[in-house]
């Protein structure tokens, strides 16, 4: 039998279990021109927090009592395709199904020879195609300026004060737990990390760790964590937001300070950005990346669950920081 996982309800605030439904069905068969993959690797992203409302935005929001969908590296197990054979893996935006049929398209074929196949999903995938797009295109880092990253101990937040670093920036991350405090400055090479949860008063403490002011913001969270920073920004800074991942579950509106006198008078730049719509940059990108992970010069983290069961908790475990660098489960 094949297990399958539904959207079973609109989370109303922040997801729980009952959310989501776990069935099975009759094992799927390729057809002409289609193959039969088996779900190895499954990403679990914020952003599918937004596909679960019935909104309209960039993307399709799911239906209710369908699979739900988020990038997965697959293994070909039977191939009726001529471009494909069993043995192979591939990548793509794939249903949370053990086991599901292709017709090929959009399936981009990965090598775990070059890299960890769980890597795709990650560094040489969607998190590190955003954290270099976004800071690159939007963000254009300089030596000499500082660089502050919201959502630092996450996936992408890791990958951009890297990034950073190698651009001579100072970097400074935000997150929420001395844990990943310690991580991003032994292992990512920040110059500064902050825990915003133990913080007395987050604008001084960022002040403090910024004294030449902040460059470059690239917002992952949103809320009042981003108000602080932008209570610090300097003239012309460049503010990527990437995520709002602070924001996503609340039910309520919530009203901060007001942006437009702050970027009027910084003459700062805030633009938020969707990966799918820099696709023409991401063949540049992914060789970069790959370049410098060969070189040892950019690092990752992951925290790997297992078990198909564990996909919607360790989607539910991202909105209380439980990951370390990308979420993925294996499968």
């Amino acid at each position: 039998m094949n297990k399958i996982i539904l959207l079973k309800n609109r989370p109303h605030g922040k997801p729980t279990l009952d959310d989501f439904k776990i069935i099975t069905e009759e094992m799927p068969a390729p057809k002409d021109n289609e193959v039969l993959l088996k779900t190895v690797y499954v990403s679990v992203d914020p952003y599918l927090r937004g596909r679960m409302n019935a909104v309209k935005s960039y993307i399709p929001a799911f239906e209710l009592n369908k699979p739900i969908q988020s990038g997965i590296i697959a293994e070909v197990i039977e191939s009726k395709h001529a471009d494909f054979k069993k043995g192979d893996f591939v990548s793509n935006n794939l249903a949370w199904k053990e086991y599901q049929i292709s017709d090929g398209k959009n399936l981009i074929k990965v090598n775990k020879a070059d890299a960890k196949l769980s890597s795709y999903l990650g560094i040489l995938g969607m998190t590190g195609l955003t954290a270099y797009l976004g800071l690159m295109e939007i963000g254009l880092p300089k030596n000499g300026e500082t660089l502050v990253v919201s959502g630092a101990g996450g996936a992408v937040g890791t990958v951009v004060g890297q990034i950073g670093k190698l651009h001579g920036c100072r970097v400074v991350g935000l997150t929420g737990s001395d844990e990943k405090v310690s991580l991003l400055t032994s292992k990512f090479n920040f110059d500064h990390a902050i825990n915003y949860k133990t913080a007395k008063n987050l604008k001084d403490a960022i002040k403090t760790a910024c004294p030449n002011g902040v460059d470059i913001y690239f917002d992952n969270v949103g809320g009042e964590i981003s108000d602080a920073v932008l209570a610090n920004i300097n003239k012309y800074a460049r503010l990527p937001v990437c995520g709002a991942i602070s924001l996503y579950n609340e039910t309520e509106i919530q009203l901060g300070p007001r942006l437009q006198p702050i970027i009027l008078t910084k003459s700062a730049t805030m633009r938020g950005f969707i990966i799918g719509d820099l696709k023409e940059k991401f063949p540049a990108a992914i060789k970069q990346l790959s370049a410098w992970l060969k070189d040892d010069k950019i690092t990752f983290s992951e925290t790997l669950v297992k078990g198909f069961d564990n996909i919607p908790q360790a989607f539910i475990d991202l909105f209380d920081g439980k990951n370390k660098g990308k979420m993925i489960v294996e499968i």
